[in-house]
């Protein structure tokens, strides 16, 4: 991994000459390092898989930045240092508090007040109200309101999943689809509500809940077609890209190229033409990678992001308490499903839909937002690891009192 790091920088370096690329290279390996001594120190039983993934993404994220503009990659850079402040120490406060389960409706009320705000004050991009902006920072809310949504669903199955609960969920998150809709941000729209079936099938265990779900999400597919001008374009650029190669399939076509032209083992880094895709460092940064580092190097970036989410649902199934099984499984379905969207947008295998890979797009909200969720899945797979090791020990302590008791029978 640091190989990887060392040798992505220093073709950028030769290539360019430029002395700021080598130290933004030493930068981040200090960051880097700095993230692995803290974890070492001070969470010893921390899953050092979810660790090393996501400093293999933040890594291969900081090269293709650096590549398309070093300007932006710095931007990210800092952006990165306050999400790793953040990732380091959520799991202490989720082992210190147990509020977190009694905040449901603190939950729904702010993730619902800041998707309105964005819904009435949010400017469009690409068709869709996504962010606000305040003294040239744009901030975009869904992405972390995704996480308050999850506690928000958790908190009220974790104890009871009978109808009328899962009523008064359905209600509430349905609010926040639809304002989602209202919004336009119809990607965003997507994940909040395959995530609440996820959530939903797992705490009733009834897949015609979830079956239903899926039927319902088709025929919202067809009306969104019908209703956003912005959809019809996306689909029309997905059918046949090369016949509206000079507007709407532009994008997706010079993907396409991007990914053709690089083949299994890449142009190399600063030889090819990334910037030709619009919005590259965001929704196409997947095609940048392809294209200068290699297929085999986008295949084995899909297979860590695949490690990734294996680990998260593994967290999840091992996890005796049930608000906190919910919690993991909902934040690995929705890291699951944008790696699949971006991936699958990129590569025409489904519609574009706007949603940036996580920890390796560019965009400060989605990059603090990542790194929060892998903040709270290393908590749970801390506090996964101290029960099972307080089950370890008590069984230990009752055999040896059973011995005490035997001795003292044998010697009277």
């Amino acid at each position: 991994m640091l190989l990887i790091h060392f040798d992505g920088f220093l073709v950028l370096y030769v290539t360019t000459l430029d002395l700021k690329i080598a130290a933004f290279y030493v930068a981040q390996l200090i960051l880097f390092e700095g993230i692995y001594l803290i974890y070492h120190l001070f969470y010893k039983k921390a899953s050092e898989l979810v660790l090393n993934n996501m400093i293999m993404l933040l890594s291969i994220g900081m090269i293709i930045l650096t590549r398309i503009s070093l300007a932006k990659a710095i931007r990210q850079f800092i952006f990165l240092t306050a999400g790793s402040v953040l990732a380091l120490l959520i799991p202490v406060i989720l082992q210190k508090m147990s509020v977190f389960r009694r905040l449901t409706w603190v939950y729904a009320g702010i993730g619902i007040l800041a998707l309105l705000a964005v819904c009435v004050m949010g400017s469009y991009s690409y068709g869709a109200k996504l962010s606000i902006s305040f003294g040239g920072i744009s901030i975009q809310p869904s992405e972390f309101v995704k996480i308050l949504f999850v506690f928000y669903i958790a908190s009220m199955l974790y104890n009871a999943a009978d109808l009328k609960q899962v009523a008064i969920t359905s209600g509430v998150s349905a609010v926040f689809v639809l304002i989602l809709v209202a919004s336009r941000d119809l990607g965003g729209a997507l994940l909040y509500f395959f995530t609440y079936l996820m959530l939903i099938y797992a705490a009733t265990r009834r897949f015609y809940v979830f079956a239903g779900g899926l039927g319902v999400l088709v025929v919202a597919a067809l009306l969104g077609y019908r209703l956003f001008s912005h959809v019809q374009t996306r689909v029309a650029a997905w059918s046949d890209p090369l016949s509206v190669i000079d507007k709407a399939g532009y994008q997706i076509c010079q993907s396409l190229f991007a990914i053709g032209t690089g083949g299994w083992f890449g142009l190399g880094l600063n030889q090819g033409l990334p910037s030709k895709i619009p919005v590259v460092e965001k929704d196409f940064v997947f095609s940048a990678i392809a294209e200068e580092m290699g297929g085999a190097f986008a295949i084995c970036l899909i297979l860590v992001c695949i490690s990734c989410f294996l680990m998260i649902f593994n967290i999840s199934m091992q996890m005796k308490d049930k608000f906190y099984k919910l919690i993991a499984l909902g934040l690995g379905s929705i890291y699951a499903l944008q790696v699949f969207l971006t991936i699958g947008g990129v590569t025409k295998f489904i519609p574009s839909t706007g949603v940036t890979l996580p920890l390796v797009s560019y965009g400060g909200s989605s990059l603090l937002s990542t790194m929060i969720i892998f903040g709270i899945i290393q908590g749970l797979y801390i506090i996964q690891s101290d029960q099972a090791a307080e089950k370890v020990e008590k069984p230990a302590k009752r055999s040896d009192t059973d011995g005490k008791k035997r001795k003292k029978q044998i010697q009277s």
